[in-house]
């Protein structure tokens, strides 16, 4: 990916925003550090795909996950403290 600074992004702005409409990623940087990405509106960013069931097997959710502290939550609504 090209890196462009500051100075020269403005004085060729028409022509990188033509490259990056035509699909060219580029990073402008001020004094050597990247501050921005310019990539063309409508372009996806290139992620990793999520990984589903990545920790299937390393934990385990008990049976009565959905009744846990139950009777807990009754008393609260209730008003009484435990």
């Amino acid at each position: 990916m090209r890196t462009v600074n500051i100075h020269e992004a403005k004085t060729h702005l028409s022509r990188l925003v033509d490259r990056a409409a035509q699909g060219e990623t580029f990073i402008i940087a001020k004094a050597g550090k990247p501050l921005v990405k310019v990539v063309a509106l409508g372009e996806t960013e290139s992620r990793q795909p999520r990984r589903l069931g990545f920790l299937a097997g390393q934990f385990q959710i008990p049976s009565d996950f959905d009744r846990m502290g139950s009777g807990d939550i009754a008393d609260l609504f209730a008003g009484d403290t435990p």
